[in-house]
Parts: C-alpha cells; sequence; structure tokens
C-alpha cells in the first residue's frame, strides 16, 4: 500500500478504506473474523475482505458476503492483486513517481529488524482436521534461486532474523522433484537441506539469525541439525525446530491421518538432541480430538515428559466446517476437550519452568524487539524464542551504563531470573 503511496491509519474513523485479513481454518477463527468484518463496516463502513475465509462459502454462497453484503469486495487468501484492483476501484490511487518504487524486497509488515521468508505454498498431506489443502492447494514450491534472492535483500535492507515458513517446509522441493537452479552463479537443488546450507552461509557471513518453522519430523532433519551445532550464537542457522507433532499417540495419530508415528518423534527427538544438545525444540498439539480415550490423552501427557519440548501449544479440537474429522466418530464434549487441554498445558509449564531455571546464570545473545522510552530496559528474545509465539528476555541496562538499548541490535544479556515463560536479565 505504502509503494503505491497509499497512508496507513492506525484508526477505523481516520482511514478512507478498510482491509479486513481473515482466517477461515477453525471456527472459533472464522467468527473472530466476521466479528472483525462487522467491526470495520460499524466503525468506518467501506470495507474489502480477503484472506481464507473469503474462500469459504455456505449454501453455495460466499460466506463473508452472505453475512456481511455491504462489504466492498471479497477476495480469498494470496490476491494481492485483486485487492490491490478494488482499492483502487474504491479509493483511486494517488500518484508519486517517489513512492511508487517497490524495493527489491518487497513490502513487508514485520518490524525491521526480523521477516517472515515463506518458501512454498500449500500442503500434499490430507490430515483429517485441517482444510488447507482445500483452500491453499497442493504444494508448491518457490525456485530456490528466488527465495535466496528475497532473502540476501532483505538482509541488505537491515534484517537481522529470517523466520522460514511454509505449510511443510520438510517437503520444500518435492513438488519439482529437487530441481536446479541458480544461486550466486551456482547451480543448488530445490530442496530443504540445500535451501538451509544456502541460508546458514547467508546468515554467517552477514551476522544474521535463520530460525526453521513448520519442519515435519522427516528422516532428512536429522542432516540438518549438526548444521546448528557449528556457529556459537553470532550469526547462524538456529539451534531451533518448529515440529508439529500434533499428538503422539499411534491410533490418535492414524485418525488425523498425520505422516509420522509417535514411537519414531521420540526417538527422532532423543537423535537430535544428541547432535545439538541446545537445540530448542518448540511443537503445536491437538487435545480432546474425536475418539480420544482418557488412556490416550495420558500416553500423550507420557510423551510430553520424556520429550521434554522447550516450547508447546496445545488447542483443544474445533470442529472445521469441510475437514473429514468431522465425520469421525467418538466426538468429545466440549468440556472434556477443554479440561485436557489445561491439563496439558499444566504438566507443560512445569517442563518449561525446570527447562528456564536451567539458563539462570548464563550469557545468552539476544535480540531486542522493544525499549523503554529513554532505553535503560527492553525485551529482546534469546536463540530459542520465536517472535510472538515463544517467551522473551526482559533486559535491563546496569546503572552504570550509559548506552541506550536500541531496537535490533544483538547483545549479551547477563540471565539472573526466569518464570514458567520468560527470562529476566542485566546487559553483561
Amino acid at each position: 500500500m505504502r509503494a503505491e503511496g497509499y497512508a496507513l491509519s492506525p484508526s477505523y474513523e481516520g482511514a478512507d478504506l478498510v482491509i479486513v485479513n481473515t482466517c477461515g481454518f477453525i471456527d472459533s477463527a472464522v467468527q473472530e473474523s466476521l466479528d472483525a468484518i462487522g467491526e470495520a463496516l460499524d466503525a468506518n463502513g467501506k470495507v474489502i475482505v480477503t484472506g481464507c475465509l473469503g474462500a469459504k462459502s455456505d449454501a453455495g454462497e460466499n460466506l463473508v458476503a452472505k453475512v456481511h453484503p455491504k462489504v466492498l469486495a471479497v477476495t480469498g487468501p494470496h490476491a494481492m492483486e485483486e485487492v490491490m484492483g478494488h482499492v483502487h476501484q474504491h479509493l483511486p490511487k494517488p500518484h508519486d513517481p517517489f513512492t511508487d518504487l517497490v524495493p527489491p524486497a518487497g513490502i513487508k509488515l514485520t518490524p525491521r529488524h526480523y521477516a517472515y521468508l515463506k518458501i512454498s505454498e500449500g500442503c500434499n498431506h490430507r490430515c483429517s482436521f485441517c482444510i488447507i489443502p482445500s483452500m491453499r492447494g497442493d504444494l508448491v514450491s518457490r525456485p530456490i534461486g528466488e527465495v535466496m534472492r528475497e532473502a540476501e535483500n532483505l538482509v541488505k535492507q537491515g534484517v537481522k532474523e529470517l523466520l522460514v515458513v511454509s505449510q511443510d517446509t520438510s517437503a520444500y522441493g518435492v513438488d519439482v522433484k529437487y530441481k536446479l537452479d541458480f544461486v550466486g552463479g551456482r547451480t543448488v537443488r530445490t530442496k530443504m537441506n540445500d535451501l538451509v546450507r544456502e541460508l546458514a552461509a547467508l546468515a554467517a557471513a552477514n551476522d544474521v539469525w535463520v530460525r526453521m518453522h513448520y519442519v515435519y519430523p522427516y528422516p532428512h532433519v536429522d542432516d540438518v541439525v549438526p548444521l546448528m551445532a557449528q556457529a556459537d550464537g553470532g550469526g547462524r542457522l538456529l539451534p531451533y525446530l518448529d515440529v508439529p507433532f500434533q499428538h503422539a499417540h499411534p491410533e490418535v495419530l492414524k485418525r488425523m491421518k498425520r505422516p509420522a508415528s509417535g514411537e519414531k518423534n521420540i526417538e527422532r527427538v532423543r537423535a537430535w538432541r544428541a547432535l545439538c544438545p541446545d537445540i530448542t525444540l518448540r511443537s503445536t498439539f491437538i487435545a480432546g480430538f474425536p475418539g480420544e480415550t482418557e488412556a490416550q490423552f495420558e500416553y500423550l501427557l507420557d510423551f510430553l515428559r520424556e520429550a521434554q519440548l522447550d516450547r508447546v501449544g496445545c488447542f483443544a479440537y474445533s470442529p472445521v466446517e469441510g475437514a473429514t474429522a468431522n465425520a469421525l466418530d467418538g466426538a468429545l464434549p466440549d468440556d472434556v476437550r477443554e479440561e485436557r487441554r489445561a491439563r496439558f498445558m499444566q504438566v507443560q509449564a512445569e517442563i518449561s519452568r525446570a527447562r528456564l531455571e536451567r539458563k539462570v546464570g548464563s550469557v545468552l545473545r539476544v535480540l531486542i524487539d522493544e525499549v523503554t522510552p529513554r532505553g535503560a530496559a527492553a525485551v529482546g528474545r534469546s536463540t530459542a524464542d520465536a517472535p510472538e509465539i515463544d517467551g522473551v528476555v526482559h533486559v535491563k541496562r546496569p546503572a552504570r551504563a550509559t548506552a541506550a538499548l536500541r531496537v535490533g541490535e544483538f547483545i549479551d544479556v547477563r540471565i539472573d531470573g526466569s518464570d514458567e515463560h520468560d527470562l529476566f536479565g542485566t546487559v553483561a
């Protein structure tokens, strides 16, 4: 929007037009999106809707248009050109030859010092609880040369952390049969392991972090983990894996149609920690899936205690319109699902508290995200913390120090305390 000369307003009242980006994955997200659209219509009146919910229908009619017929336009996900077309129609584009220029890395919505690097779209799995393939299609990998050019341009613009994302990072390149492409004049395969090596080299040469998300626990991931143990906290491929296990019991995983078994997952966790003892493992789980027995849930809790994962999120199962899991027998009452989610998070809280306590007394490299007005205190993240989903490091500047802390800089922090989510420390 800025690249075309539009200014962004912090409020509905100050805007000439509102764009609402939506999610349609689970019922609660659908309702939240519909509520947000209604709020924007009430406060402003001129609303364009985009995102996953825009692709959903109800009885053959677009769901958003049915619920909110006053919206100006509705598009599906990844429809930037279509959205901009509607913007131009309802709010003609201002012309400015200076602001019409788009930087090489494109326009990003994250803070200047970190950025998400999307390497593919869609997914080849057909998990019974998920509707992403029906909304976004099968896996489509970006050419590795294109991905690396974007990464290089982001680094040139001052980005200090690249967060690699997709629906299935481990499957990167499968759809194009690991096709060769050019990176810096060299031929490189469009494959996850090759991409990781290229990004690790870029990180080491430019003092930036690379963080891997949505990594399915396939065997070839074992070859990536040793690279995470090779650097000392400067520019590096971070010892961090975001692995969506979802459950641990084989029967539940089978009903979920997940591509890995619980037994292999615990073996893989052990192998990764043997290869890289400092690795941070994050995952997400679903409690109360249809047919989940109390014994199967206890099996999941035992897995959690044995795996000792560092960062974990858990959702109480929620039916999603269009998901095949809706037809499964054994749907559990809402209160049972929520009670299991709460028990799960209680176990994880104890694990997290104990693991964070071990870091007290150590010195960690921290990337600063926020600072107080005078720069005397800050909130940052260590290599173990992804933005918005993990914990943070609360940093104090020593009384004798004069230099203010700055957003986007790396500093060494001596850890003085911890709780079940966060760390607390002082600039070393």
